[in-house]
């Protein structure tokens, strides 16, 4: 048991103390953080697998975009349908489902002949990695105390990067396989799929799901276990009294006047985090450190690298996300980033590769990445939308996201084969500009409140 001091408010001028189950929430944290861990492994394992599937399926610039993002679409499918789903049927339920799919997609796509059969469980893969996306940083959100929340949201772009080094890593194993290396990439996606879907069955419910369906006491066992009895009925009061506000949470109310500063709001963080340009940086990064004079296989190797820096940025947002707060890691983050793009593009631009410096500033936008808009677009998200219109509106702010993504991904190719790959940097560079500005102005800051604390924030009705 961890003992916090309990924040203060205008409507708490005593100091109480908040006593939680640490190992508890970080245990049922860790495991919903694992749908991320597929997430990444899933999304990453294809940048290995570029120059092989290109070869075995004859794929042009056109096609192989599509090979690429096609998972993108799935993604955006799964996003939109998962906030239903999760509120119709629990959280929980909906993770088991990524997982099986998961699973699908790796074992169809590392078994395919076919490319029409390959983009088919690339697009399966991506109905799994949509839902979880979404669902994931929710069930922790929904779960974990507000002075533990952002490390533990956290916790899932952690898995989310861990997930792809974890790929690397296996691309880079099975580069000398052979012709059929690419199949042993994505089967081996199969053996964390089932792992994750063996530790859901262990653990609980969120307590907002469970009182939002008239579960009151099974929600108030949980939210006992996590914080203590006394803790846990004042939560309970606070969360019942959200639901009680508004019965419906359909679209009408979700586009209402009430919620659409927040839903825009949350729609632009989840397109900043893509629109920037990181997933063209790690689906394509092989591709991009060949053109600077490398062989195949030391692309792959400082492709891991990347991954590395990825895993340790995190663990930095981790570590300071409830201490500095979210909006100042997204300012510093974005104008990083911005700057990163614009060197690598000078590089290119002037043809200098020498000492590593791409490498460098590559590590340098992957890192200011990590910590800011990887990790903390999440915990933004699950934390701004109030419990009424939560599954929903994340729903469409993930589906926004992996609209960004598909449009970014499969533009890549095309953009570096008609502006050059210099230009095309600095296009993302302007929009980290941009990123930074929007956060600047428009931004709340949300450490350190509870969900309801943050829902009056955001909401004046």
């Amino acid at each position: 048991m961890a003992i916090v001091p309990a924040l203060k408010t205008s409507k708490q001028p005593a100091l109480k103390t908040e006593i939680i189950n640490t190992r508890f929430i970080i245990i049922i944290s860790t495991v919903a953080a694992l749908g991320g861990l597929l997430f990444g492994f899933d999304t990453a394992i294809i940048s290995g697998a570029i120059p092989y599937i290109t070869s075995y399926f004859g794929l042009g610039g056109f096609s192989l975009g599509w090979a690429v993002s096609s998972i993108l679409i799935g993604c955006a499918a799964g996003a939109m349908m998962a906030g239903l789903v999760a509120d119709k049927y629990g959280r929980r339920l909906t993770l088991i489902i990524c997982a099986v799919l998961f699973a699908l997609s790796g074992l169809g796509s590392g078994l395919a002949s076919d490319f029409t059969f390959f983009a088919f469980f690339r697009l399966i893969g991506g109905l799994g990695v949509g839902a979880a996306a979404m669902i994931s940083p929710m069930y922790i959100a929904e779960t974990a105390p507000a002075s533990l929340r952002g490390r533990l949201v956290a916790l899932y772009q952690l898995a989310i990067v861990l997930g792809i080094l974890l790929a690397y890593f296996s691309n880079y194993l099975f580069e000398g396989f052979g012709e059929n290396n690419w199949r042993y990439m994505f089967i081996s996606q199969v053996v964390p799929s089932f792992l994750f879907l063996v530790m859901l069955l262990f653990v609980p419910e969120t307590p907002r799901w469970l009182v939002k369906k008239g579960l009151k006491q099974e929600a108030l066992l949980i939210l006992t276990r996590i914080s203590g009895s006394v803790t846990a009925n004042q939560e309970i009061e606070e969360i019942e009294n959200t639901f009680n506000c508004e019965k419906d949470s359909g679209l009408k109310v979700l586009f209402s006047k009430t919620y659409r500063p927040v839903l825009f709001m949350g729609i632009l963080i989840a397109v900043f985090q893509q629109v920037t340009g990181i997933n063209s940086i790690l689906y394509y990064a092989p591709v991009i450190f060949k053109e600077t004079g490398l062989s195949t296989a030391s692309s792959l190797l400082q492709t891991i690298g990347i991954g590395v820096v990825n895993v340790i940025s995190t663990f930095i947002a981790i570590g300071l996300v409830d201490k500095v707060g979210r909006k100042k890691f997204l300012l510093c983050g974005s104008l990083l980033m911005g700057i990163s793009l614009c060197a690598v593009a000078l590089c290119f631009h002037y043809r200098y590769f020498d000492n590593y410096i791409v490498l460098l500033f590559m590590l340098l936008y992957v890192g200011a990445f990590g910590c800011a808009l990887g990790a903390v677009t999440w915990v933004y998200l699950s934390e701004i939308f109030p419990n009424r219109i939560r599954g929903l509106a994340l729903s469409v702010a993930t589906l926004s996201l992996w609209l960004a993504d598909f449009m970014i991904t499969y533009t890549f190719p095309i953009m570096t084969k008609n502006l050059g790959t210099a230009a095309t940097l600095c296009c993302y560079a302007g929009l980290c500009v941009f990123a930074f500005c929007y956060v600047l102005l428009k931004v709340k800051e949300t450490k350190g409140r509870s969900l309801e604390e943050i829902e009056k924030l955001f909401i004046h009705e």
